[in-house]
């Protein structure tokens, strides 16, 4: 048999197949869960679980005291130099007094690896799963600046954390781009040796604003 023959053969029996097949519905039925709810405590004692078993920092303050938490974090770090987005909440810098380069498309991607880290504000967080959502927003930046430093500082709004998946994806615009963040960057090869820091960043803190 020729190699046509044989694809004419093959084809042959797929169309035979789709012609027994059921008529696809007009629609289809999209009932997703998206209106689950958690009180405040516990869906901060949720996400904190969560992130705390990535091994990640977590940082529950007030809207007022965000600027001292991440100066406290950076100086911590020992981040001279970090990388911020370009719609960034300029007061959420007031306590840090190292050098600031405001992130732009136009700063090559391998030159933010000079960077000691970056803050990020962010869109959606789901508790259940201990996953941020970072959505491109001006207060977020494009995706090589949050997975470039080596330290990630992620303030994310309580009125911003939802119970679970469903509910966060109802929450974003599928058009925007989106990186999910569950804790640092962490993989692990064939004798199950974790290793951070290899695909984002070594080091992700969490400030939770817990009164916006």
């Amino acid at each position: 048999m020729t190699t046509t023959d044989a694809r004419s053969t093959v084809l042959g029996r797929i169309r035979d197949a789709l012609a027994l097949a059921p008529a696809p519905e007009a629609t289809i039925p999209r009932a997703y869960r998206t209106g689950r709810t958690l009180p405040d405590d516990e869906r901060i004692g949720l996400l904190t679980d969560r992130l705390v078993d990535y091994k990640a920092q977590v940082h529950p303050c007030t809207a007022d005291r965000t600027a001292d938490v991440i100066g406290a974090i950076l100086r911590e770090r020992g981040a001279r130099r970090i990388g911020v987005p370009p719609g960034l909440d300029e007061q959420w810098l007031t306590g840090y007094d190292g050098e600031t380069q405001r992130d732009s498309a136009d700063i090559p991607a391998p030159s933010l690896d000079a960077l000691d880290g970056v803050v990020t504000a962010s869109a959606v967080t789901c508790a259940e799963t201990g996953t941020i959502f970072l959505d491109g927003s001006p207060d977020q930046g494009r995706r090589a600046l949050s997975l470039v430093p080596d330290l990630h500082v992620c303030v994310v709004d309580l009125s911003s954390v939802v119970a679970g998946v469903p509910e966060a994806v109802a929450r974003l615009v599928p058009e925007r781009p989106t990186t999910l963040i569950s804790g640092p960057s962490a993989t692990s090869d064939i004798e199950l040796e974790r290793v951070e820091g290899v695909h984002g960043p070594r080091t992700l803190a969490v400030v939770i604003r817990t009164d916006v």
